[in-house]
């Protein structure tokens, strides 16, 4: 069959795309704007290009808010690299912290999975070893199991965080805020607008720290250190992420060691 003029046209960008002589500024936009490799033998006509699936964002990655369906409220954040830190309260009370479910998962075309999941419970079950499998709708939505080795499981619903886009911003952050653990006792921790951290507990335990912006989503890095004495953790460093609130005022921090056997949490308002 005779190629006619504009079919060889087609065929000059197709294989130009393909041996890298069509200057995009990245493949996606390549794709975006019709330059897709086809055969010499035709292509496809103009209304065949713009019938064809576009791609999609996949990942789950961003700051999420909902609550369990045992009531309890969820907070937390699923980063580039797959990692994620789910912060949830007690049982009809979003005031009290109650634990992290934290890990590194696969996002895939609107599936999440994660075969490494922990749960650091402050209410008095410890460490606890799971699976989370989910699903999610780029920026919208993200629903999870929580699947822990003994049976037991743990549903939520999120939405995306408005906030998730914005830069961090450390003279929001900056001020003193306190929250109660699930063991009746209160934390008190005052961040300064250089990015240093302090805390301290009404069990004597003292922590010391840093945050500081992360590159990517409205999040900081951090540092904590306790303080010896009546810590349990003696003067370990422990490392791990924070994020800020700025609708409700609450902070959140969680960090942990290399290993994940030792958590320092904190959930206060400003």
């Amino acid at each position: 069959m005779r190629m006619t003029r504009i079919d060889s046209l087609r065929c000059l960008l197709a294989l130009g795309l393909m041996s890298g002589l069509v200057a995009c500024g990245s493949f996606a936009n390549c794709f975006n704007s019709g330059f897709a490799p086809a055969a010499c033998g035709g292509g496809h006509r103009e209304s065949d290009v713009s019938s064809l699936s576009q791609p999609m964002a996949t990942s789950a990655e961003g700051r999420w808010t909902g609550t369990t369906s045992t009531g309890r409220t969820v907070a937390g954040l699923v980063l580039e690299d797959g990692s994620y830190w789910l912060f949830y309260t007690a049982r009809d009370n979003p005031h009290i912290l109650a634990g992290l479910v934290q890990g590194t998962g696969t996002s895939h075309s609107g599936s999440f999975g994660s075969s490494n999941t922990r749960d650091f419970n402050l209410e008095g079950a410890g460490i606890r070893a799971a699976t989370m499998n989910g699903s999610y709708v780029p920026n919208k939505s993200f629903l999870g199991t929580i699947a822990y080795f003994n049976g037991e499981a743990e549903r939520f619903t999120s939405t995306s965080d408005a906030d998730s886009d914005s830069a961090p911003n450390l003279t929001q952050v900056t001020g003193t805020y306190a929250g109660l653990r699930s063991d009746n006792h209160q934390v008190t921790v005052t961040v300064e607008s250089v990015g240093t951290l302090s805390g301290h507990s009404t069990d004597g335990c003292t922590v010391t720290g840093t945050l500081s912006p992360r590159a990517l989503d409205n999040v900081f890095h951090t540092s904590v250190t306790f303080g010896g004495g009546a810590c349990r953790h003696e003067t370990e460093t422990l490392t791990g992420v924070a994020f800020y609130d700025i609708a409700t005022q609450r902070l959140y921090i969680a960090a942990l060691n290399y290993t994940r056997t030792t958590s320092f949490l904190f959930l206060g308002v400003k």
